[in-house]
């Protein structure tokens, strides 16, 4: 057996492994995750996650993802904590506290003062007997038949199952909280997922003397001037009424020049341009006129209004340089 192949059928025993501890705690969820997820639910504050090691890893982990999906969250190193960071934990908070053994000595020595602020205390361990389980309002049970480890010693398939257990809190509070990708966005509006759901046309879009805009009886050679003036590789063609009539592009000037043998700067653009063209309305998300343009395979869209009268243009370039792209 070569050496990749080894590489290969350990690794395919380690996701195995983590796999089933994930499918086992599925099965083993109970009333107590009712519990919990009520309480922190009913938070007024937030919730402080606590945990050692690895465990403060997933934590960590875990308390990002409640923050990013309508729980405000926030992770305490316990070992800081009692050094004072525990002044953090407020009467409103709730306390999610994760130990595989339920015996880590850095979170039963908070245990005192968390009663004493009388917050509520969510625990997640692989022993249900535990100390920190038995003084828990609350306790899920992280049970895994044996670690990935062939040692059955490095923590993987129970912070694995830790992990998911958490995802499974967060998204299970998300969905009761009625949460919405727009409220995602607002807690993610400097990457591109914030950009792809909180961008409009309107705010990229050109506008007013930036929009090229011609009318039915223009020439030609007229049209190319406003989009060359305009450098957007089109323009729009009003009707008398001052409302869209179609729209006139580079890609509509080669097919001109090769079906019209005759003076073709001297023709009308009405004689010569898209009607009923792919438009979107204003207030539409940018990443949805992206869509559009990819589905209809166009380089440039007009942005209308209610009433269908032209109120700005935008191109690829603009939604590459916008980062919607």
């Amino acid at each position: 057996m070569s050496s990749g192949n080894k590489y290969i059928e350990l690794a395919q025993a380690v996701l195995d492994i983590e796999a089933k501890a994930v499918a086992a705690q599925s099965q083993s969820l109970d009333a107590k995750f009712t519990d919990a997820c009520e309480i922190l639910l009913n938070c007024a504050g937030r919730v402080v996650v606590i945990g050692m090691g690895k465990s403060g890893h997933i934590g960590s982990k875990i308390a990002a993802t409640l923050a990013s999906t309508g729980t405000p969250a926030f992770f305490v190193h316990p070992g800081e904590a009692s050094h004072g960071d525990l002044g953090m934990i407020t009467k409103h908070d709730v306390v999610l506290a994760l130990s595989f053994s339920g015996e880590t000595g850095e979170i039963l020595n908070l245990l005192p003062v968390i009663k004493r602020l009388g917050v509520s205390l969510i625990s997640m361990t692989g022993e249900p007997r535990s100390s920190l389980a038995v003084n828990s309002d609350v306790h899920l049970k992280v049970h895994v038949d044996k670690e990935a480890c062939p040692m059955n010693l490095a923590p993987t398939a129970s912070t694995t199952a830790t992990l998911a257990l958490g995802d499974a809190i967060a998204i299970s509070l998300l969905t009761a909280r009625g949460f919405k990708k727009e409220d995602f966005a607002l807690s993610h509006p400097g990457g591109s997922l914030g950009r792809r759901l909180l961008l409009h046309v309107d705010d990229i879009m050109h506008t007013k003397n930036e929009l090229p805009v011609v009318t039915e009886d223009t020439l030609i050679k007229d049209a190319l001037l406003e989009m060359t003036r305009s450098r957007l590789g089109m323009t729009t063609i009003l009707d008398k009424n001052g409302m869209l009539a179609g729209i006139y592009t580079d890609g509509d000037l080669r097919r001109t020049l090769e079906d019209k043998s005759d003076d073709i700067l001297n023709t009308s653009i009405a004689d010569v341009m898209t009607v009923n063209c792919t438009t979107v309305k204003a207030g539409t998300l940018a990443f949805e006129a992206l869509s559009v343009m990819e589905q209809k395979k166009i380089n440039g869209l007009i942005i209308v209004d209610e009433t269908n009268k032209p109120v700005g243009a935008l191109n690829m370039y603009d939604l590459l340089k916008s980062g919607v792209m």
